[in-house]
């Protein structure tokens, strides 16, 4: 599947000169959905899905670099973090996630209990 996954990626623009970090970033991201799948599925269950949602995600991955591409600024104390640019890496994971949510296991907060 991981073939598929790289066709996908540079159909949507990924750089040839890129070919074995895409490469790489492709196995990553493949695994990654893997590893959150609910437990009665595959990847070839969901394959339609599932390869698009891999190439954004490496697309999002290599257009991000080591990611911290973007932060023009870090304050540890009272946290504050601002980052430029990274929007477009951040809607290409955004939509792979939506696209796979029927597929993935919740990976969400939820509270079990407050004791009062």
């Amino acid at each position: 599947m991981t073939e598929k996954i790289v066709a996908m990626a540079k159909a949507l623009g990924a750089g040839e000169g890129q070919a074995e970090l895409l490469s790489v970033l492709c196995q990553a991201a493949q695994r990654e959905l893997e590893g959150r799948l609910k437990p009665e599925l595959t990847p070839e269950d969901c394959e339609s899905a599932f390869v698009p949602a891999a190439a954004w995600m490496a697309l999002a991955w290599l257009n991000t670099g080591t990611g911290g591409e973007g932060i023009t600024s870090f304050t540890a104390g009272d946290v504050t973090i601002r980052r430029e640019g990274g929007r477009e890496s951040a809607a290409l994971l955004d939509q792979a996630q939506r696209l796979m949510a029927p597929y993935l296991r919740d990976g969400g907060f939820a509270f079990l209990g407050v004791r009062g």
